[in-house]
């Protein structure tokens, strides 16, 4: 079994402490040992889907072929992701992260070489397959770290708008760099550098062993799959983190088209710039409040907020108002997914988390692939703009499969101890 640092004394402090806060969370013994190379594992996340359409784009003049082929990476990992958990889960991060960096590496290079060879469209799917199968799961890895060191600490929730924060940050430096890469250097720096950063960062993150969660091991495996997937709220999360990937993989086609459109496509990385700032903002605040209402009733208002903002979106004619509508629509999907990130903390035993983080990062890989399909699609068939009818209707059919089915969020096990296989630890709610 892998060991952890958990130290007794920090766990005791967290708990004690009556106001979740920012200092005491990053105060925690061994946090910085994971934090830091966790941050650079998952910078180059936020420039893979955007390199991706770039370049093709570029090659094949197409934003459909370049919304599929980053659509097929995307499917790619929404599948594979789960599996990585479980692996590490079972196995051991580490385990899991050398050969997936590794594979990715070589696969992004591979899918960068037939890019610019002109190949056919199957070839550019058959290397995103591969490439999106190895995306390293490193922020459901340092979720899970946070989980085992904290354990029953009120800091959790502080610990899930961190990561959040953490997550948008990316999204701000990524497809910045990204489509300054892209535009300014050669359309395939991007996702060159993509693929050098998953290496050196994946290791770095790789070699922390000792804050690793501990192993599952063989017989307990199956049962921890169980709590992951077959929970009914984690089923409600995915389709609600579906939507959240829409709003992704709509606006990043769509900005695109948006700025080549007039003319200026370097503004592309700063209108998602923008888009993701408001995220990383209001992350920041859902963070240092110390909430009273139930996360279930605080994932519904924030999910309305968040649909009836991407709404708005396909209206927007200028480049001053769609930044305007960026920021509104980042703003509102922070509280979502720090929701959604703490209701698995309450809903899933402790040794299924690294699973159940990738199934909702899968979800929004693939909501954001099928986003990228369809309206890269209606850029190229219809008016300019159309693509952000995509974020609309994704967010609106989530909310209304979260309001049918939001009594699943409730955990049935509250006030006991969680199933076997688990059971070292009791179950609560973070809020």
């Amino acid at each position: 079994m892998g060991s952890t640092v958990t130290s007794t004394e920090p766990a005791r402090t967290a708990t004690e402490s009556s106001r979740p806060g920012y200092g005491p969370l990053l105060r925690t013994r061994g946090a910085w040992t994971f934090l830091l190379p966790g941050f650079a594992a998952r910078q180059p996340f936020a420039m893979l889907t955007i390199s991706i359409v770039l370049l093709v784009q570029h090659t094949t003049g197409s934003y459909g072929a370049a919304g599929a082929t980053a659509a097929v990476t995307g499917v790619s990992m929404a599948l594979c992701a789960p599996y990585s958990g479980r692996l590490a889960d079972r196995h051991g991060q580490r385990a899991v992260l050398v050969p997936g960096v590794l594979v990715h590496t070589l696969a992004g290079l591979t899918l960068t070489a037939l890019a610019l060879a002109h190949a056919p469209l199957w070839a550019l799917f058959a290397a995103a397959v591969p490439t999106g199968a190895s995306v390293p799961q490193a922020g459901p890895m340092v979720r899970a770290r946070w989980g085992v060191t904290l354990k029953d600490s009120p800091l959790m929730t502080t610990a899930a708008a961190f990561e959040s924060v953490t997550d948008e940050l990316t999204f701000v430096v990524g497809p910045l760099l990204a489509t300054a890469l892209c535009t300014t250097v050669t359309p395939a720096a991007g996702l060159v550098t993509e693929s050098a950063l998953t290496l050196v960062g994946g290791l770095l993150f790789a070699a922390q062993k000792r804050t690793q969660p501990p192993v599952t091991g063989g017989g307990h495996a199956r049962v921890e799959h169980a709590s992951a997937l077959r929970i009914p709220g984690v089923r409600v999360l995915i389709a609600t983190f579906l939507g959240i990937g829409s709003v992704f993989g709509g606006m990043q086609v769509s900005l695109a088209a948006f700025t080549e459109s007039i003319g200026e496509p370097g503004l592309n990385g700063v209108l998602y710039g923008t888009f993701a700032a408001g995220n990383m903002l209001s992350g920041v605040v859902c963070g240092a409040i110390a909430w009273k209402t139930a996360p279930q009733h605080r994932l519904l208002v924030g999910y309305t907020a968040l649909a009836l903002a991407a709404s708005a979106l396909w209206t927007a004619h200028s480049v001053l108002l769609l930044a305007a509508l960026g920021l509104l629509v980042g703003m509102c999907i922070a509280p979502a997914l720090i929701t959604g990130y703490t209701l698995v903390e309450d809903l899933v035993p402790a040794g299924a988390r690294t699973e159940a983080f990738t199934w909702l990062t899968g979800a929004v890989a693939l909501g954001q692939a099928a986003a990228v399909t369809v309206a890269g699609q209606l850029e190229d068939r219809l008016w300019g703009g159309a693509g952000f009818l995509v974020p609309m209707a994704g967010t609106v059919l989530a909310l209304l499969t979260l309001v049918a089915l939001r009594s699943r969020l409730t955990s049935r096990t509250q006030g006991r101890t969680v199933a076997r296989g688990v059971g070292h630890r009791a179950h609560v709610t973070v809020d």
